[in-house]
């Protein structure tokens, strides 16, 4: 029985080219005590192998994270099957404001310790009394209360691209640095100031919430699915637009233009750009901005010396990534010395 993926990212384009399917990219996520994440995490596998669903997924004693893309002839089928497991029946999908066919190209359903890593020891607070969710209107009501400080829960590179007016964008790598500084910042302020939260599909802001009550912070609001729902409801409710910009995801996308609005500037002249890329380096594959007539001119390249190295033979390329960790810490986000323009 096959539990894990067997074609290529190249191998599986193929196959979403000639099957000529519209696919649709949905996020959802769940806090649920599981006992068994693994029988769950193989259970999930097997039935969205045979509806062609494609992405990733965390599984966690604590829950379950989902990013992922489905033919939209099978999105019934996979509502039907998501509502067979009761801690998930009626959970709310997040759907893409932007399609691509392609923003997944294997199904990855993971167990991991958290499905969001935030550090925490959950064992020390109430992580089930989280804040009072808001929808698109109320979060747009919130917002304007000059008492409240509107926190944006999301890291540097998410929030350069695009942002709630007024939001305070804290100038973090990870989720789990922001909770310490939002807490630091506002310290004089947990009681007589709206705490406002957001971020891309509400899952950290659940978290957050729950352990900013704990720390003491009496007015406590997140907006419900993150910015991904409030786009949609703005626009079937004509509702005022506050987001500026483009939205990160985390998927080949890698962003959804909100508005036309362009904030940020490109990493390497200064431009402004809002088109993040991967340095075409393997070895390095820094996510920045870039434009395009920079990309044209790097190479799809963060630095002169990964530009020669990808003009190498491959497997020399190979050889030079021999002994180098695939992680977090050699594929930063934005904040390599080579950039002449970062934020």
């Amino acid at each position: 029985m096959q539990l894990y993926n067997k074609l290529s990212a190249e191998e599986r384009a193929h196959l979403i080219d000639e099957a000529g399917k519209d696919r649709l990219t949905i996020s959802f996520y769940q806090y649920y005590k599981i006992e068994n994440p693994q029988i769950l995490r193989n259970h999930l596998f097997i039935e969205w192998d045979n509806l062609e669903v494609l992405g990733r997924t965390y599984v966690s004693n604590e829950g379950i994270n989902a990013q992922i893309s489905v033919p939209a002839e099978n999105l019934a089928a996979l509502k039907e099957q998501l509502d067979s497991i009761s801690f998930l029946k009626d959970c709310r999908l997040n759907i893409a404001i932007e399609q691509d066919n392609k923003s997944f190209l294997k199904l990855k359903v993971k167990v991991r310790d958290k499905i969001v890593a935030d550090g925490l020891n959950d064992d020390t607070f109430d992580v089930t009394n989280i804040g009072i969710h808001l929808d698109a209107e109320g979060f747009n009501k919130l917002l304007e209360d000059p008492n409240t400080v509107c926190v944006d829960m999301r890291n540097h590179y998410e929030s350069e691209i695009g942002h709630f007016k007024t939001a305070v964008t804290p100038d973090v790598d990870t989720f789990r640095d922001s909770l310490d500084i939002i807490e630091e910042d506002l310290k004089d302020h947990k009681e007589d100031k709206n705490l406002l939260m957001y971020c891309t599909g509400g899952i950290r802001c659940e978290k957050a919430s729950a352990y900013y009550k704990h720390k003491g912070f009496k007015n406590v609001f997140q907006l419900e699915g993150g910015i991904i729902e409030y786009t949609r409801q703005v626009k079937e409710q004509e509702l005022e637009n506050k987001f500026i910009g483009k939205n990160f995801v985390f998927d080949h996308r890698r962003s959804e233009r909100i508005t036309e609005d362009v904030i940020a500037n490109c990493h390497q002249c200064g431009e402004p750009c809002d088109m993040h890329v991967n340095c075409a380096n393997e070895a390095c594959h820094l996510l920045f901005i870039q434009c395009e007539k920079c990309s044209k001119k790097m190479e799809t390249c963060c630095s002169i010396e990964c530009k020669e190295i990808i003009q190498l033979p491959f497997e020399e390329q190979k050889e030079l990534r021999k002994g180098i960790p695939n992680s977090n810490k050699i594929f930063k986000k934005g904040r390599s010395e080579v950039l002449k323009y970062k934020k």
